[in-house]
């Protein structure tokens, strides 16, 4: 045993630490809650630098096929979506995605009644680790559900917030019905191929979001029928991933990567350490055919070359594809930037890469500045309701737009 190994006192003040130093854990009591709560007693298997990890998450169950089914996740994506969630004390609040338990342990510090959380998961294993870890942690007023998420709790709604720690494609019904008007909703929706944390208040029949922030999580289990996916390479290893509604021809995509590519530049650059996924939100603003490629981390840059390994935005127009890259530049003063442009392979190639640099140098005005506003209405709300043009979901209509300047 090391006498002088950090006690798990003082990896929560460090990790609560790096967490507010990146800008998360703003609201006082959601930095009290993790600086106090056990973190390392819900993934006992982990040591307790991976516990207090504040960029790692744990993984404690995962599919057959070694995908993740269940995981503590890192602490400063925990931190931002309390920050997010704004309970209140007193709050009913209903948790979609058990877990470890970790996080409905900090919802019950937050509303001060542990009876008033509510935990939901598919997954009788996962139900029973978050059941066991509760319990061990002094937590045994937290009710634990088995079932499917996506009906939430009726029984005991309704709810002053609800979060989700799944990410769904849709926003199911049965969660509009168990929130109460005024209350919040946070989780990490998907549309056009990305994933954000949003954090919606019910409002007039409607969810109307007030912050947006990049992440991204476990699917929820059965919400796979709206976002699709096909190879386009013989070999199947790189993928597109669509919207339902999006009338993309995947058989004109087949072997594109093996045209010529057109390749332009923005003249646009960033710091190594710069975001710019804001570039992929704003595309799901401006342009409907936007949609995200997944690319091995040892793809060929000679076959494929994308900004970033595993995933980047894309635009699609019939048989021609464009992808986000980016190219090392040097400035005057030696210091490293990273220029930002397009690939592009197809009929329209020249076009496409064209169009991806016009939409960096829009977005790059701003930069992250400026980001667009988001309101869900119910899937049966007839378009000359609607504010704008919609991405049409199941339960749901999303309409993003940009206030004018």
């Amino acid at each position: 045993m090391n006498d002088n190994a950090p006690s798990p006192e003082e990896l929560r003040k460090n990790m609560l630490a790096n967490v507010q130093k990146q800008g998360y854990a703003k609201l006082p009591e959601v930095a009290r809650v993790l600086r106090e709560v056990p973190r390392h007693e819900f993934v006992p298997d982990a040591s307790l630098a991976d516990a207090h990890n504040p960029w790692q998450a744990v993984i404690t169950h995962r599919f057959a096929d070694g995908t993740s089914l269940s995981c503590a996740s890192a602490p400063f994506v925990v931190a931002l979506m309390l920050d997010q969630l704004a309970v209140e004390r007193g709050n009913k609040i209903l948790e979609i995605g058990a877990g470890t338990g970790y996080n409905a342990s900090l919802l019950a510090e937050l509303t001060g009644i542990e009876t008033n959380v509510v935990t939901i998961d598919v997954d009788p294993a996962v139900t029973e680790q978050a059941e066991r870890n509760l319990s061990a942690a002094g937590y045994n007023g937290v009710q634990v559900v088995t079932g499917d998420g996506a009906l939430g709790v009726p029984e005991h709604a309704p709810y002053d917030r609800i979060i989700a720690t799944v990410s769904p494609w849709d926003i199911p019904s049965a969660w509009w019905r168990q929130l109460s008007p005024g209350g919040r909703l946070v989780l990490p929706l998907r549309w056009r191929g990305q994933s954000r944390s949003v954090a919606f208040t019910y409002r007039d029949g409607r969810l109307v979001a007030d912050s947006i922030e990049l992440c991204g999580f476990v699917y929820l289990v059965g919400d796979d029928e709206g976002e699709k996916s096909a190879p386009i390479t013989d070999d199947e290893t790189i993928q597109l991933h669509w919207d339902r509604d999006q009338p993309f021809d995947i058989d004109a995509l087949q072997g594109v990567l093996d045209q010529p590519r057109s390749t332009a530049w923005s003249e646009v650059t960033i710091a190594g350490d710069e975001p710019h996924d804001g570039i992929w939100l704003r595309l799901t603003v401006t342009d409907p055919q936007v949609c995200r490629i997944n690319v091995p981390a040892d793809a060929k840059p000679s076959v494929c070359d994308p900004i970033s390994p595993g995933r980047a935005p894309a635009l699609v127009e019939g048989g021609s594809l464009a992808y986000l890259t980016s190219r090392r530049r040097e400035d005057d003063g030696g210091s490293t930037r990273w220029e930002l442009g397009a690939i592009a392979h197809g009929p329209d190639a020249e076009r496409l890469a064209q169009r991806l640099c016009d939409e960096i140098r829009a977005w790059s005005v701003h930069r992250d500045a400026r980001k667009p506003s988001l309101v869900v209405f119910p899937a049966d709300t007839p378009d000359s309701a609607l504010p704008g043009p919609a991405i049409d979901k199941t339960h749901s209509k999303l309409v993003l737009a940009y206030e004018p300047e």
